[in-house]
């Protein structure tokens, strides 16, 4: 039977994304995706209208979003919620929180950047921001990028804004029982969003996926974007070991900025459970 073409990983200009949430839901249409999830960081603000236009286009579309997660011993996750309530006061309230610490943490990597020559970064990075409360190290690395500081937006992170490197700057998320309360007690599903790009060892790893599960998440990306056949082996192993669902999301952010392009992903290992089979 051939597999249903899922994405459930994508970003639009309501967070770090190229493409306006309508626009999103066109170009997933012309990839033949069947199942979209739109999912920007820390925000549901763009999920009515890509619903709309999805739609009109005969898509299937369920609520998406990626909450910043604070993990051990300043390590940042990212937790994908899929198929809420996006009216639930508790979800609403929550993520306005985790977005107000944005805009004091771009002032502080501008700070960062300043010290190794890249001068101006807080008003180079808002060139690109469509909301600027949602300003993100993305786009600062796209202000790298324009100043020749590097090639494509994939690299400025290993060089310049990943953890150790000079623009990393820590802060203080959302705690991992809170992301999934919120996602659960809206009534959707609490996924890790790719796990292959965390620096954790196996007994770090081990840790969080077990309070993952213990706190009610149900969920792995098994198939992302930034994952190899490797990643997708480990992660596969790992999901038969917690019982986990499931998942596939390109991480899309547009075109010639992302690792693979909407539904462009290989098909999940036949022997796992979907996430979308528990989706509206």
């Amino acid at each position: 039977m051939r597999a249903l073409n899922a994405d459930l990983h994508c970003h639009s200009t309501v967070s770090d994304g190229l493409l306006a949430p309508a626009e999103l839901v066109r170009h997933a249409v012309g990839n033949g995706v069947e199942l979209l999830a739109l999912t920007d960081h820390d925000e549901i603000g763009g999920l009515d209208e890509a619903a709309k236009e999805a739609k009109q286009l005969g898509l299937r579309f369920v609520n998406g979003v990626e909450i910043s997660v604070s993990w051990g011993d300043d390590q940042t996750v990212h937790i994908v919620g899929l198929g809420f309530d996006g009216g639930h006061a508790p979800l609403v309230e929550g993520l306005a929180r985790v977005r107000s610490g944005r805009d004091s943490r771009a002032q502080r990597i501008a700070a960062e950047l300043d010290k190794v020559g890249i001068h101006g970064a807080y008003e180079g990075a808002l060139k690109y921001v469509g909301n600027p409360a949602l300003i993100s190290r993305s786009h600062f690395a796209r202000y790298i990028v324009e100043l020749g500081h590097a090639k494509e937006v994939k690299g400025v992170f290993d060089w310049w804004l990943a953890k150790g490197k000079p623009g990393y700057v820590g802060h203080p998320w959302a705690s991992l029982e809170d992301a999934i309360g919120w996602i659960g007690g809206a009534g959707g599903l609490a996924v890790v969003a790719h796990p292959g790009r965390y620096r954790l060892s196996s007994a770090e790893m081990a840790a969080m996926l077990g309070a993952f599960k213990d706190l009610g998440g149900v969920g792995i990306e098994v198939l992302s974007g930034s994952h190899n056949e490797e990643h997708v082996r480990e992660y596969a192993h790992l999901a038969r070991r917690y019982g986990f669902l499931a998942s596939r999301g390109s991480d899309f952010h547009g075109p010639g900025e992302s690792w693979i392009d909407l539904g462009r992903l290989p098909d999940l290992p036949e022997d796992l459970t979907p996430v979308w089979t528990r989706l509206p």
